[in-house]
């Protein structure tokens, strides 16, 4: 990976979320290319962190800071933002950090580190009109008065989809990748297995664990494979990822646990997951009544479903696309890779995204 921009931790004082209040709510961002070129706004998804935004932002990829000015967004809870797992108490971190690690954090961050009472399982219940809010402000700190496109894949669709709700004379275009405007009944209940399995687990404590949940991390990464990619993809044995993993246990050791034992907290997980549990763009207005909030949006819009994906099906972007007007399009992804086909998981669907992307930046 080449190198990466410095990442920016703009401070918001004490800000108002869904479940209460965050003292000093924190947003880490970065930005890539010229402040004076179309403004792309790249919010991070379930599981990612700020490097993870990579896979489309680059020089020749469709979000190319030679033609735009791109920042890329970390969600409450994702670890990099104000977290759980960045609001606890110092000694907590040493008896569960390498020395070299805490040294490090805590020279790069010691301002994050603060006591009770929002520490660990008390952090606060965070919205995604709660994250646009803080997203909306450090856009106003770089002095950006219009956001040519916001493009979301997964958690960071959903937040694609508030944008243009939340602040509709800023947005001009929003592409949803694998996303919705509203989250199912049945994928709020598939995310209530991988939860369950880490909330159960005997190192979890109610949240209140002192060394990592490992056993419960663990769980929850098992739990929450066999979400991400469609049935077939597994019927064909595409788990070996090219003959890199023998068998299926090792690739659910390496690729699933792993990554998750590797670069995830377990209360940052918890409240991240609420947040997408609890998505829906007509909270925020018409009451409730999706397809009256749906009609109302003026932006241009890109939704882009896998024909795969257990998480979103592309039923449900039938149904939003029947209440968007006709500035919006629907182009579904044809592919066995499930919900991972839009984050950039293999190179014939990562090519087909990013180029119906740039066509669409550039109509």
């Amino acid at each position: 990976m080449s190198a990466q921009p410095p990442t920016h931790y703009h401070h918001h004082g004490r800000f108002l979320v869904a479940g209460g209040v965050l003292p000093d709510a924190i947003t880490a961002y970065r930005t890539y290319g010229d402040h004076a070129n179309p403004c792309i706004v790249f919010p991070t998804c379930f599981g990612a962190k700020l490097d993870s935004q990579v896979y489309m932002v680059g020089e020749g990829k469709v979000m190319d800071p030679k033609k735009y000015f791109i920042v890329t967004f970390a969600l409450f809870s994702n670890g990099e933002s104000s977290s759980p797992s960045n609001t606890v108490n110092v000694a907590c971190l040493m008896k569960s950090w390498p020395p070299s690690t805490l040294q490090t954090v805590l020279m790069i961050h010691f301002w994050t580190f603060q006591p009770a009472p929002y520490n660990g399982p008390y952090f606060p219940a965070v919205s995604y009109e709660d994250n646009i809010r803080a997203q909306y402000a450090v856009l106003q700190s770089l002095g950006i008065q219009k956001v040519y496109a916001v493009i979301g894949f997964s958690m960071g669709g959903q937040q694609a989809y508030h944008w243009p709700v939340m602040y509709p004379d800023l947005i001009e275009r929003y592409v949803v990748i694998c996303g919705s405007a509203r989250t199912s009944p049945h994928n709020q209940c598939f995310l209530e297995g991988p939860k369950a399995a880490l909330v159960a687990s005997k190192d979890f404590y109610g949240g209140h664990y002192k060394e990592r949940a490992e056993q419960g991390i663990r769980a929850f990464a098992r739990v929450y494979s066999a979400w991400a990619y469609g049935q077939t993809w597994f019927r064909e044995h595409k788990y070996t990822w090219g003959g890199l993993y023998p068998d299926l246990a090792s690739f659910l050791r390496e690729r699933w646990e792993d990554r998750f034992l590797q670069n995830w907290d377990a209360n940052d997980l918890i409240v991240l997951l609420h947040t997408w549990q609890r998505g829906d763009i007509s909270k925020i207005k018409d009451g409730g009544d999706l397809q009256a909030c749906l009609s109302k949006i003026s932006a241009k819009g890109l939704i882009m479903p896998s024909k795969t994906d257990l998480y979103f099906p592309p039923e449900d972007s039938v149904n939003e696309i029947a209440s968007l007007t006709s500035s919006a399009r629907l182009v579904v992804i044809g592919t066995v890779w499930g919900h991972t086909a839009g984050g950039g998981s293999n190179p014939d669907d990562d090519a087909f995204v990013q180029a119906e992307i740039k066509k669409f930046l550039e109509e």
